[in-house]
């Protein structure tokens, strides 16, 4: 781009962006023969992506569908969801050549890198003549006559379309910023309050002080919140409990809420307690405890609520007692580890005032919001990179 403040380079539309909302969009706009620039303030264009998955990328998830994704309107995401599926992530994967597996859950990862999924990206961009500037912040954004002026630390563009795919505030290392609400707020859209999801929860006082040596300590529990509830594994940290169950159940859990564990998940305890009672008799409680959890927590747990005896010396009325507290033991949270290890932002862009079709404004046309600025977030598990897919393409088509 130029450097003259008062010459600017013409595009069709300008992307503010270079994750994965933004290069699906780009991709999808440049084969369609549009002139498309891409801005990205890092030094890479993908960061998240090139993370996620410990490297490896859970790039969709083949069961995404709306009841994954929470926002303050649950049928926003429906259209794009339905007009571009995992099934249609999985065909441009495959006619790159990228080995995939399901790991858990329809969760779908890259055998070898992320790097591959960026590349591929990247390729596609390049068949669209998609130009990308790295490095490359935005110092100003102004709309007169129907076309958006972008001031750049690279130079100006000016375009009739304008795309914001700038992110969220979760993981700031990586250059997460508010940007994107800023700019919403600029041309009058309303931003609903944001917080971190799918992030670890903190414990504090006594709760902290029970679990904190157990730091490490990981297993199965179906955590519970606000009427929703996750199974899968939990860990214990040194400033609370994480692990996926956790990461999960956070995008439900504000301070003050009642969060529960089941600790036995799909078992029935009480069952289990007396066969145990009837079979091993002389075995004590933290013993039989320690067949099923792990055997420090198990410890624990006997320190903490259930005085140890041999089992035969337990009342049925005892271990009916024992086996309620194991499925619905409470979790004392006091707060979450915040935007630095948050998967996601909650809130967000209000997708009352955006085209559900195209994400267009409602107050501004040729202005657009896609990817996590927008207040749609999805479960842990590759939803939220559909998201991007989804929503990016049906921008991208319309462009």
């Amino acid at each position: 781009m130029t450097d003259a403040a008062t010459q600017a380079q013409d595009f069709d539309a300008i992307v503010i962006g270079g994750g994965a909302a933004g290069l699906m969009c780009a991709l999808v706009a440049g084969q369609r023969g549009r002139r498309v620039l891409v801005v990205e303030h890092a030094n890479r264009v993908g960061k998240k992506i090139l993370m996620s998955g410990g490297g490896r990328c859970n790039f969709t998830n083949l069961g995404a569908a709306p009841r994954n994704f929470l926002s303050a309107n649950p049928h926003y995401c429906k259209s794009a969801l339905a007009r571009y599926t995992p099934a249609d992530f999985v065909a441009m994967v495959e006619r790159h050549r990228i080995a995939y597996h399901e790991k858990e859950l329809g969760q779908l990862f890259c055998d070898e890198s992320s790097k591959q999924i960026v590349r591929m990206l990247l390729d596609e961009c390049a068949a669209g003549n998609v130009r990308i500037e790295t490095n490359c912040s935005v110092t100003g954004v102004q709309h007169r006559d129907d076309r958006f002026r972008v001031a750049t630390t690279a130079g100006h563009a000016v375009a009739p379309s304008l795309v914001v795919a700038s992110g969220g505030l979760s993981i700031p290392s990586m250059g997460a910023s508010g940007f994107g609400y800023e700019l919403a707020r600029q041309f009058g859209h309303r931003v609903l309050p944001t917080r971190a999801g799918l992030v670890p929860l903190t414990l504090s006082g006594k709760p902290l002080e029970r679990l904190a040596d157990l730091a490490g300590v990981s297993f199965p529990v179906e955590a519970r919140c606000n009427g929703t509830s996750f199974r899968n594994a939990m860990l214990i940290t040194h400033r609370g409990v994480s692990g996926p169950a956790i990461l999960q159940i956070s995008s439900y859990w504000t301070p003050g809420d009642e969060l529960r564990l089941d600790l036995l998940p799909g078992l029935d305890a009480f069952d289990w307690l007396r066969a145990q009672q009837a079979e091993r008799p002389a075995a004590e409680l933290r013993t039989v405890f320690a067949d099923a959890l792990p055997k420090r927590y198990a410890q624990r747990l006997c320190e903490i609520a259930f005085a140890s005896k041999p089992m035969r010396q337990y009342r049925e009325a005892e271990l009916r007692d024992i086996a309620a507290q194991l499925a619905d033991w409470p979790v004392v949270a006091s707060g979450t580890e915040g935007y630095r290890t948050a998967e996601v932002t909650l809130g967000g862009v209000d997708t009352n005032e955006l085209s559900s079709s195209t994400m267009q404004s409602r107050h501004v046309p040729g202005l657009y919001f896609i990817g996590e600025v927008v207040d749609v977030t999805g479960w842990l598990g590759g939803y939220n990179f559909q998201w991007a897919w989804a929503s990016g393409q049906a921008c991208g088509n319309v462009l």
